[in-house]
């Protein structure tokens, strides 16, 4: 018997379930209501790219001849970064393939993907195939850093003090290395202060050995303290820093639209002469190399490769 109150079908005690109202649905025989979140399947991470129902044969040929065997493997990369590998290596991948790897990747349907999912997978994919700098790889941090940094000219005073702390950090290390530690390093010499860090005492940087979100060198920190003091000195002298550094390119950037990152040097002429006065005027950890890593940093120089999507374009001659 059923018994209608307010308009609505309401079930009595021990009733079948037969008469239950529409507003649920039926999971393994009970009501879900409608604002219980859907349990995504387990997936087998050691699953094999062979089994997935969403790749064809070709496709499954692609991954395994680019090392991509299992679903533990494309996580590990993300459908993204497998379709670059795969565009890089001359197969001719497209979206839907990378709609069809994320759904493999979350052990669902192609179609079950959300708009906005597919949507953020364009962008992604585009971006991802754009022809870079070699060394810039497929770490993000590395690719937004060459994208968004690298070359780009800087003038504000800290931001160039910060690339001499690092730049000096770096040395003897890979870049990536100081990249994944930058944000470590601005809270530890606060902000890239210049006076700040000019007044660290033999205190603070036996502190700094103990941070293991920078590199402990006591040599290189040392450095970063004296550097500092030298740095608030050309300041003093010259009104700021920024005036002092690009006088050695004359005010501009020197544009030199390298063919290959072979043809990039290690240092120039311009480099040894920044080293040689910064020595002279008591900086550390500022050899030609460092000095031309750091100029690269701050846009004085763009060694963006001509086939670069960041290199500028060759100018027109002037009639």
């Amino acid at each position: 018997m059923r018994r209608a109150r307010a308009g609505r079908c309401v079930l009595r005690r021990g009733e079948a379930r037969a008469y239950a109202p529409r507003a649920g649905r039926r999971v393994a025989g009970r009501i879900r209501s409608r604002n219980t979140p859907i349990r995504r399947p387990r997936v087998n991470s050691q699953q094999n790219v062979a089994d997935f129902a969403n790749l064809g044969p070709r496709a499954r040929e692609w991954l395994a001849a680019i090392g991509v065997r299992t679903r533990r493997d494309l996580e590990r990369l993300g459908a993204v970064a497998v379709y670059k590998r795969l565009r890089e290596r001359g197969y001719p991948a497209t979206l839907e393939l990378v709609y069809a790897l994320e759904a493999a990747r979350q052990g669902i349907a192609k179609h079950r993907l959300p708009a906005a999912t597919r949507k953020r997978l364009e962008v992604q994919a585009r971006d991802a195939v754009r022809p870079r700098c070699a060394w810039a790889g497929d770490d993000p941090l590395y690719v937004r850093y060459h994208d968004e940094e690298w070359g780009v000219p800087v003038h504000d005073d800290r931001t160039l003090f910060e690339f001499l702390i690092l730049e000096g950090a770096q040395a003897g290390l890979s870049w990536i290395t100081i990249l994944r530690k930058r944000e470590a390093y601005r809270a530890a010499f606060a902000d890239f202060d210049p006076a700040r860090v000019a007044r660290f005492d033999a205190r603070r940087i036996d502190r700094l050995m103990r941070d293991d979100g920078i590199v402990r060198n006591r040599l290189k920190l040392e450095a970063a303290v004296a550097n500092a003091r030298a740095f608030l000195a050309v300041q003093r002298e010259f009104g700021s820093f920024d005036r002092y550094a690009w006088r050695f390119v004359n005010g501009r950037p020197l544009v030199n639209r390298p063919a290959t990152h072979a043809d990039v040097p290690a240092r120039t002429e311009i480099s040894d002469a920044l080293s040689a006065d910064l020595r002279r005027r008591g900086f550390r950890f500022v050899g030609s190399t460092i000095c031309y890593a750091f100029m690269q940093a701050v846009g004085m120089v763009n060694d963006h490769v001509q086939s670069c999507f960041r290199c500028p374009p060759r100018r027109s001659a002037v009639r």
